[in-house]
């Protein structure tokens, strides 16, 4: 029986926040913004290890990294490129998985996923043929700027999708994919389409999103101290 598997990049800068500490060591809520998507994921019985891919010269993950238990591992293996990083990765755990075990690959920046979206994902693609990631439809117009930041022209947005993660491709696939890739994919699933592949689509949520401006670490604290509050009341 194939085993679920979670891949964690973590060897990027996060330029966009303005600010010089890398992005996945943000404070959030007292902790490292990377702590809560790793946090969530031990916690699963259905995930059989995590897997953390940080850069080789990173000096503040001893600084701030926790215990978190037999079933978690951090590789100083990091890429120049997230996919770079992610390939690095899935070398670093050949000789833990199974060629045909899923692999989930997760945002640091989203510390927002729940345990019941995490379900959702594995009962869906538990059985496919290919695999696929959380995503929205969009639901915003979409607008098109010229180089002087006016609308060109407005986008239709029917059948578009903003992509989140996990997302979840068996171990041969990504693997072969990220080997074959030309350029730099955005996402792993970009990688897996190159391959003549149709990944899946999975609605995921508006609380899973990926932490890339300033505004969205209060966001974060806002969805995390809700569920506080909720799990207390149950």
């Amino acid at each position: 029986m194939s085993k679920f598997h979670v891949l964690i990049p973590a060897a990027g800068s996060g330029s966009r926040m303005g600010s010089e500490l890398p992005k996945q060591y943000l404070p959030l809520l007292g902790k490292p913004l990377i702590h809560h998507a790793i946090a969530m994921f031990v916690q699963v019985p259905r995930i059989a290890s995590v897997h953390v891919v940080i850069s080789a010269d990173d000096a503040l993950w001893d600084e701030r990294a926790v215990d978190y238990g037999n079933k978690f591992q951090v590789h100083r293996n990091g890429g120049a490129t997230r996919a770079a990083t992610v390939l690095n990765g899935l070398n670093a755990m050949a000789d833990e998985v199974d060629s045909q075990d899923w692999i989930l690959v997760h945002d640091a920046a989203r510390p927002g996923l729940s345990a019941s979206l995490l379900a959702s994902l594995l009962d869906s693609l538990e059985h496919d043929e290919v695999g696929g990631l959380l995503a929205i439809p969009l639901a915003d117009t979409l607008k098109r700027a010229d180089p002087q930041q006016r609308v060109s022209n407005t986008e239709p947005r029917d059948g578009l999708w903003q992509a989140q993660t996990p997302q979840m491709f068996r171990y041969e696939i990504l693997q072969r994919a990220l080997q074959l890739a030309g350029g730099a994919p955005t996402d792993e699933a970009q990688a897996v389409e190159a391959l003549g592949l149709k990944p899946k689509l999975v609605p995921g949520e508006l609380r899973n999103l990926k932490i890339t401006y300033p505004q969205d670490l209060r966001i974060a604290a806002a969805i995390l101290l809700a569920d506080a509050k909720e799990n207390q009341a149950s």
